[in-house]
């Protein structure tokens, strides 16, 4: 009788892990179609793009929440920033973004630029404020100035402003899962949820591949 008990208590444990991880969500409640859905770099894995702007508090409080879950995703997905450019401060903190992305100092200076304006609450709004910045973190400043104004900055300035337009987004942060799906803060509720549907949409998109 007592192992039968424990056999049932473990069958009902294993019943409540698959439910758990069975959770579906809606389309037009959790997340959005984008239509028409948008070309990605690489067909043959999944990408993931966060669209967010340094100046945020909602992109700054979901960073730490995302930055662990970035790197548990699987191998065969992709994740990406791309930063909005709604205004033109916006467009500044995205050519710094693609400088330190081109420089390859993203690593290095992306968590220190949030905390630069959201704890030391330091605007970082002319390209000098942003030289200086980035200075400090070890990038010479006649490299980054150069960079900053770069014809490769520009190009990846504009897509930028081209490609968010097209996914329909309006505010950060954003994720858009293989260029199909649109999950917001909103949508979601809480950074946790936004991940736990943008896991759902993952594994509906490696299912295809």
């Amino acid at each position: 009788m007592k192992r039968f008990a424990i056999l049932i208590t473990v069958f009902l444990m294993l019943l409540l892990s698959v439910t758990a991880h069975a959770v579906n969500y809606d389309e037009g409640i959790d997340y959005k179609a984008i239509h028409p859905a948008q070309s990605t770099d690489d067909p043959s894995r999944v990408e993931v793009v966060e669209v967010f702007w340094y100046g945020c508090p909602h992109c700054y409080r979901f960073e730490p929440v995302l930055g662990p879950w970035v790197k548990a995703l699987p191998k065969d997905v992709d994740f990406k920033r791309r930063p909005a450019v709604f205004r033109p401060v916006w467009e500044l903190h995205a050519r710094a973004y693609f400088t330190a992305s081109i420089l390859d100092e993203v690593e290095n200076t992306h968590a220190s630029f949030f905390h630069k304006m959201h704890v030391e609450n330091k605007t970082l709004n002319t390209l000098d404020k942003l030289t200086t910045f980035y200075a400090s973190k070890g990038i010479d400043k006649d490299l980054f100035k150069k960079t900053f104004n770069s014809f490769v900055v520009n190009t990846k300035v504009a897509r930028a402003k081209s490609v968010i337009g097209k996914y329909g987004i309006t505010g950060v942060p954003s994720v858009v899962v293989e260029g199909k799906y649109l999950v917001t803060g909103g949508m979601a509720g809480s950074h946790e949820n936004m991940l736990s549907i943008i896991d759902f949409l993952i594994a509906k998109e490696r299912a295809k591949k």
